[in-house]
């Protein structure tokens, strides 16, 4: 009899891009195909992906999604385009989002999608049996897996948390898993992510009883940011606005995609008459009208950045607006949010988040959830994943105290192989799993950032634009004519005046609509003189936008 191989590729030491390899015999499933986003020291990539060169010449059964977040489904695509899979398994919610993208991606056609419920159902997938378990999320049809095999029963949770009082009354299945811990767990893979915090997680309840206590308080404009997959959450705020006479705008491409799946799916009912665009919500008298939009982790180009320093098409935030930022920034997004928030303060908005509201709760399971599962389901082996390694390290602990042995705690890393019999579990072996770069088109072909600095600088040159801008106190500000450094571009002094004219042109007009904030003058400046300079000479030298303050 073989042994069941469990290797995770992607989500452990980390938080982002899950992805699990379950391997018996010859055959095999995945489980998740998520992606994560570059860091400050990612120049140029767009996207970080899990390295599944592991999975290159061998056929899958299946990859199964637990749920439809972009760190476990984001790599989707790029798997297909290099592996064959035969199908792809997910809740309706999930495969109804999953398909969008697919679509994007012109994959739609040719990828099969199978539908299954979270809810208790069960198929055979080769040598594997799979049960699927309803589990509470902050969105809406997520699941944990069991996948059975002669050499044992792996019980994969997903990301989950209790909530015994979820906006869709669709709790984790406690009865599924005591009765899964009956029949005997051989190994518990488990989500980590607040292994660390204490107590239990609270309910998505308790946000939407907040956004009832603060919106018919409030007199103007509403803003509320969240994560564009958060359904429940802008459900409760679009549900509670409704009622208390305000018409909803959604607003970021994000969002409005995903809400017009769920809505078309049923997951959503808001009624049609109650949803105008961002244009009519700006005729609308200000205490008539909510915008959802994403944003909430200060991305550069997002919706609420756009709106906090005044660079949005339609949407215009004035003394007397509320904001609501409805959710936790991502560690390393700190400082993004907190420029937002102290910009939208500069215009007069009160801005409300979780330090001083309780208007976000997460979607993982805290200490005592991830107890209380431990005690349910009974495994015999444990191995903590998702999660940085400390939050490893913490679910690790609360396996001990739960009675499990030591040497049947196994804190591995991506590309550890973990090798599961009937009798126990036990880190063999380890595979290269590194991360794959997607850089506008290329995918995996960046084998180091560096590289493909310096592949640009040899073959395209590269062009400084540098711009100072002196603030006022109002917060708008002055800009100095840009300089332009030019290094292997070529001798055209025509084509560098003309660069010079247009990074003139571009910072005149932010400065006139006010836009003076850094990522935004950079990002602006960037793409225009990379148009001009695509359509003149058709080459793509490396752009450095700098704005210096003073």
């Amino acid at each position: 009899m073989s042994a069941l191989r469990i290797i995770p590729l992607g989500g452990l030491g980390e938080v982002g891009k899950n992805m699990t390899v379950f391997e018996y015999g010859d055959e095999r499933i995945v489980v998740d195909a998520g992606l994560a986003f570059p860091r400050d020291e990612h120049f140029g990539v767009d996207l970080v992906l899990p390295d599944f060169s592991y999975l290159l010449g061998k056929p899958l059964r299946a990859i199964v999604l637990t749920h439809a977040h972009e760190d476990h489904v984001g790599a989707l695509p790029y798997v297909l385009r290099e592996v064959e899979v035969d199908q792809v398994l997910g809740t309706r919610l999930t495969l109804g989002l999953v398909k969008s993208k697919l679509d994007e991606h012109k994959l739609g056609s040719a990828t099969e999608l199978t539908e299954v419920g979270p809810g208790g159902g069960s198929m055979q997938v080769g040598p594997y049996g799979l049960e699927f378990v309803r589990m509470a999320h902050s969105i809406p049809d997520a699941m944990a897996l069991v996948v059975e095999t002669p050499a044992g029963r792996v019980l994969h949770t997903g990301d989950w948390k209790l909530d015994h009082t979820p906006v869709d009354g669709l709790k984790t299945d406690v009865g599924a898993l005591a009765a899964l811990g009956n029949r005997g767990v051989g190994l518990l893979l488990g989500d980590s992510t607040n292994a660390e915090r204490p107590g239990m997680t609270g309910s998505e309840r308790l946000v939407g009883e907040a956004f009832r206590q603060l919106i018919p308080l409030r007199t103007g404009r509403i803003v509320v940011a969240s994560f564009a997959s958060n359904i429940h959450r802008v459900q409760q705020a679009a549900e509670v606005a409704i009622a208390n006479g305000r018409k909803v705008a959604v607003v970021g491409r994000s969002m409005r995609k995903n809400m017009n799946i769920a809505r078309s799916l049923g997951y959503v009912d808001l009624p049609d008459d109650a949803i105008v665009s961002p244009k009519e919500a700006m005729d609308l008298p200000r205490d008539e009208v909510l915008i959802l939009c994403t944003g909430s982790q200060g991305e550069p180009m997002s919706a609420l950045t756009r709106i906090a320093y005044g660079d949005h098409q339609n949407i215009e935030v004035e003394r007397g607006d509320t904001v609501i930022i409805s959710a936790k920034p991502v560690p390393g997004n700190e400082l993004r949010v907190h420029d937002s928030i102290n910009r939208l303060a500069r215009l007069g908005a009160e801005v409300l988040h979780q330090e001083i509201a309780p208007v976000h709760v997460s979607g993982h399971a805290c200490s005592e959830e991830l107890r209380t599962l431990l005690s349910l389901v009974r495994p015999k082996a444990v191995m903590p994943i998702h999660g940085e390694y400390r939050m490893l390290a913490a679910h690790a602990r609360l396996a001990s105290e739960a009675g499990v042995r030591d040497e049947d705690i196994l804190l591995g890393e991506n590309g550890s192989v973990v090798e599961l019999t009937p009798d126990g579990a036990r880190i063999v072996d380890r595979i290269d799993a590194g991360v794959t770069f997607v850089d506008g088109l290329g995918v995996g072909d960046v084998e180091d950032v560096a590289l493909r600095d310096r592949r640009r600088l040899s073959e395209d040159g590269v062009l400084i634009i540098v711009t100072t801008v002196a603030l006022t106190d109002g917060g708008g500000g002055e800009i100095a004519p840009s300089e332009l450094i030019a290094r292997g571009v070529g001798e055209d002094e025509e084509l560098i005046g003309d660069l010079r004219d247009e990074a003139d042109r571009i910072v005149r007009d932010l400065a006139g609509n006010g836009v003076t904030e850094i990522k935004l003058l950079q990002e602006h400046i960037h793409d225009g003189i990379g148009q001009v300079v695509y359509e003149r000479t058709r080459r793509r030298p490396m752009i450095l936008p700098v704005v210096i303050e003073v």
